[in-house]
């Protein structure tokens, strides 16, 4: 199509520029100062980011103001994440701002959420790789300031919740350049001494700035890299750093982590007791049911005692005995007597004279078998050969030998009736009494 043949409508190349451009930029982020801030009554920000060269004109909706931290205002110097866009009706290019950010806080927020998405695509913030925090720890370790205060208030919920598990302190930095190499050789310590179950990562509050040791790539790497369960409180509970993520547990406070560190002294005891008492009561009702069930045995034991029962099985076996031997005296003469009668009977009939007979009734009966078997015989015979007769002269086999053929397609083996059914060029196969050939029609002629 030549260009003279494409012709856009105003909207329509809007509308195409529009799209255009958000296909390819996606989101960016941008840096710059607002101008020309407008507030309207809807509640959106529209303003202009500039630097010494341009500008661009931008809009923020009142849906995406929620996230905001600051009051934006002429002269701020600032980041915003965006969709690159178009305003069709004037055929304005603007940005559509999604978040704003204070450029000095907001090149730190750039950092962590670049950190937090890395690290997220790696696995390391996946519930199934986090070990389970020990319900009751034999040593404790804190890794935090000594002179801070999260250290002071560690130690006092472990001192009033049990103050029997010994804590291991590693002071370290928790602000400034070495503060992550400190923290990261820390945690490798306690895991290559191998001293405490369980390990709580803390520090007070502070400002982005101050808790960025525990947004650092080599700190998170640490953590995620230990051994021993983790705990991490950093900063306050609105606080989130990339070490919370990475470490197997998040407290929203340093002392919330001493909380989950260790069990409460009191309520363990109280549980200690009840379990006793609860102990004590199965063995007495298990005492009391064991001695009621000897008492038991111990009356079944004297009713069945061997001798009695002895003494009262002789009794009954001399009784059955007795019984036995009129029974066998009974039988045997029941069998003489029965002998007796079978032997005069016996003598009564003679069978020799019946077996002679009865042979000679055999040998009659089985000549006659013999003599109807063959008749029978050659009855059948007679009928097979009339039978095989009638189906020959009926069989195609018969025509064939008189010298006709049987026409049949080679496909499908269809008998041909009439020439109606083929075509040139067609393969049959033609069966005579002796064999069959395979020819192909050349000429078809109607008669």
């Amino acid at each position: 199509m030549s260009p003279t043949e494409l012709i856009y409508s105003v909207s329509q190349l809007n509308r195409e520029a529009k799209r255009l451009l958000a296909s390819h930029f996606l989101t960016v982020q941008v840096q710059g100062e607002i101008s020309n801030l407008s507030l309207p009554s809807s509640g959106h920000y529209y303003f202009t980011l500039k630097d010494a060269q341009a500008q661009i004109r931008c809009a923020m909706f009142k849906g995406q103001q929620q996230r905001l931290r600051f009051k934006p205002a002429n002269g701020n110097l600032v980041v915003a994440t965006a969709q690159v866009s178009l305003y069709e009706p004037r055929g304005d290019y603007q940005l559509v701002v999604e978040q704003l950010e204070e450029a000095g806080d907001g090149a730190l927020r750039l950092a962590y959420e670049r950190l937090k998405q890395k690290l997220l695509q790696e696995g390391l913030f996946e519930q199934s790789r986090k070990k389970p925090i020990p319900a009751l720890p034999c040593q404790i370790g804190v890794i935090t300031s000594a002179s801070g205060a999260a250290i002071h208030d560690v130690l006092s919920v472990l001192k009033r919740r049990f103050p029997a598990i010994p804590v291991l302190i590693y002071p370290v930095a928790v602000q400034g350049d070495n503060a992550k190499f400190e923290i990261s050789a820390a945690l490798a310590c306690a895991n290559r001494q191998a001293l405490v179950d369980v390990i709580i990562l803390a520090r007070g509050g502070g400002s982005l700035e101050d808790l960025w040791a525990f947004n650092e790539e080599i700190v998170a790497r640490a953590v995620a890299a230990s051994r021993i369960p983790v705990i991490s409180a950093v900063g306050h509970e609105v606080d989130f750093s990339i070490a919370d993520f990475v470490a197997d547990l998040r407290a929203p406070t340093p002392s919330a982590a001493a909380e989950y560190a260790v069990p409460d002294q009191t309520a363990w005891l109280n549980r200690f007791t009840a379990i006793e008492r609860q102990l004590t009561r199965q063995m007495q009702g298990l005492l009391l049911q064991q001695q009621q069930r000897l008492t038991w045995l111990n009356k079944a034991l004297q009713t069945q005692h061997p001798g009695e029962k002895l003494q009262r099985n002789a009794q009954r076996l001399d009784e059955l005995e007795q019984r036995l031997n009129r029974a066998i005296q009974g039988r045997l003469q029941q069998s003489r007597q029965q002998l007796a009668l079978n032997d005069q009977r016996l003598n009564r009939y003679q069978p020799l004279a019946a077996i002679h007979a009865y042979r000679q009734q055999l040998d009659y009966f089985q000549q006659r078998l013999i003599r109807s078997v063959k008749l029978k015989l050659a009855t059948l015979k007679n009928q097979q050969n009339a039978v095989a007769q009638t189906l020959h002269a009926v069989s195609p086999l018969a025509t064939l030998e008189r010298g006709y053929a049987i026409v049949q397609r080679h496909d499908n083996a269809h008998i041909v009736k009439s020439i109606s059914q083929l075509a040139k060029n067609e393969l049959l196969d033609t069966r005579f009494a002796s064999g069959r050939i395979v020819s192909q029609i050349k000429e078809i002629i109607h008669d």
